[in-house]
């Protein structure tokens, strides 16, 4: 590669923020979302998921039970410009019956917005979610919503976090009133005040924030770079979705300090981002997106190098070769046809069910990347079928919801019908509802014996006369690997005492044999 591609290839690849947003639910996180989009020029009106009618419809929240129910389900993906910098946004679910999409989801970011409610603190799913970006030592930036109602003292708020996370905090920017009086924001690292309305010096609020200030600056650590990017530093900003105040103050900062592509790691080694050759990660599969046409798109994320329409890439699961020939740039549910990517952007891939979650794609070298799991569901149900005439066409329906991420299916050994298992019984209603309105397929679900699965290892003939010995309670998942169905954890703890030769996994690596 010559020295002026080089740089080119560096310059596009350093424009990149790629990043989540997480929080429990109800902290504002999709709401923050529409506001982002809207500061950032993507739309001209902000949804808000407490308005009525088609304002209702935000953006991000694109599936007709999100917009029902005024959650997210899904991640959506959205790639805007903003401060000379290429943003994908990605918006992962909050409700914790859909953690899997999210903890895939945070296979393909470089950075994560940690949304706080400022009267609730850190919540159960904040914390959860927190913790799984620590795994991935995935920088954080905080953002404390709703300082336009009442909230705790902003100095209890980075107490709570830097205690509750064993995370150190410093705030970026701190707020100019309070609840009612909330009208700005005043940054730390320029020394400006953003206010809606001008405020003397005299006013009690800015009397208030001189005093804050002082105090803050002389006890709260200082922004520290290398600190962030390692994940042990939170730089923290004040401000009101709802009101809009404080969302381009995270913008800037993100422009200005956002992380730009992270190495990935692959099995044989480290993927650098700026490596001339293309490489990429399928984290999420998405069907029915244009119900017109049956679609089931792969989304991407670009780990190094140059991603151009037409180009064909080696399928490391395969070992095939196939053309990317109508890669794409997602805004939530709207698309346009991605000419180039680079590494850090998200694409979307349509394909007829080549691409699963987990799918490593390259220009020539055989790399497998690590890192995306499917976790043991906590409820099994059998799928039943109120018209056995449709019988082919739920099967079909269940194979690509399965690809998708919305269920995990266990075909049974024994010939009886699937059993689906998920994390949340709000996922059977996903399901159910998907069904019904893509498929026209109705169904309803009856319980299991069974309350446990789990992936089963051991050399070939050891795990042939395990399933011969315990056929009615075997099953194949999506890729036939065998799953065990127990009980009970007594029953879970006896087999495996019984069958020392046979390793049983809770945790199954997408597109890795299970070790």
């Amino acid at each position: 590669m010559s020295e002026t591609l080089a740089t080119d290839l560096s310059t596009e690849i350093a424009r990149r923020r790629t990043f989540a947003i997480i929080s429990h639910p109800d902290a504002g996180k999709t709401t923050l979302t529409e506001r982002i989009l809207r500061a950032g020029g993507a739309i001209q009106l902000a949804g808000n998921v407490r308005a009525k009618g088609e304002r209702r419809r935000t953006r991000s929240d694109w599936m007709s039970i999100e917009r029902d129910r005024g959650i997210s389900v899904v991640s959506s993906v959205m790639t805007f410009d903003y401060g000379g910098c290429i943003f994908n946004l990605l918006d992962t679910p909050g409700h914790e019956d859909f953690s899997e999409d999210t903890y895939r989801t945070l296979t393909a970011v470089d950075s994560a917005v940690m949304v706080i409610d400022a009267a609730k603190g850190i919540e159960d799913r904040t914390r959860k979610l927190f913790e799984i970006c620590r795994l991935r030592d995935i920088p954080i930036v905080t953002f404390i919503n709703k300082m336009d109602r009442e909230a705790q003292d902003p100095f209890a708020l980075l107490d709570e976090i830097a205690s509750a996370l064993a995370l150190d905090t410093s705030p970026a920017t701190w707020p100019i009133g309070r609840a009612a009086g909330f009208v700005g924001t005043y940054d730390l690292r320029t020394k400006e005040v953003h206010t809606q309305e001008k405020l003397p010096q005299s006013d009690p609020r800015m009397v208030q924030l001189s005093e804050e200030l002082e105090l803050a600056e002389g006890v709260l650590p200082p922004f520290d770079r290398e600190s962030f990017d390692a994940g042990h530093l939170t730089p923290v900003f004040f401000g009101s979705a709802m009101k809009e105040i404080g969302v381009i103050d995270l913008l800037d900062a993100l422009v200005a300090f956002g992380p730009s592509p992270r190495d990935q790691v692959a099995e044989s080694r480290t993927v650098k981002a700026d490596e001339a050759e293309m490489t990429a990660l399928v984290f999420k599969i998405q069907a029915n997106m244009d119900p017109n046409h049956r679609d089931r798109i792969a989304f991407a994320r670009i780990c190094s190098g140059k991603l151009t329409r037409g180009m064909r890439l080696r399928h490391s699961r395969t070992g095939k070769n196939f053309a990317v020939h109508t890669p794409q740039f997602f805004f939530a549910r709207d698309r346009q046809l991605a000419e180039e990517a680079y590494a850090g952007d998200v694409v979307g891939i349509p394909n007829h069910g080549t691409l699963r979650i987990g799918d490593t794609l390259t220009e020539n070298e055989d790399l497998k990347f690590t890192g995306v799991p499917h976790f043991a569901p906590e409820i099994l149900r059998r799928v039943r079928l109120n018209d056995a005439m449709k019988a082919k066409k739920l099967k079909q329906a269940l194979t690509q919801l399965a690809e998708e991420g919305v269920v995990q299916l266990f075909k049974p050994q024994d010939g009886a019908q699937p059993i689906v298992g998920v994390v949340g019984t709000l996922q059977l209603d996903v399901l159910q509802a998907r069904l019904k309105a893509e498929y026209g397929v109705e169904i309803g679900f009856d319980a299991v014996q069974f309350s446990l699965a789990r992936w089963v290892t051991g050399s070939r003939e050891k795990i042939e006369a395990f399933s011969m010995a315990n056929r009615s309670a075997m099953a194949d998942d999506l890729d036939d690997d065998p799953v065990f169905l127990a009980t009970s954890s007594f029953m879970m703890r006896r087999t495996q005492e019984q069958n020392p030769d046979i390793t049983f996994h809770d945790i199954k690596q997408i597109g890795l044999e299970i070790k």
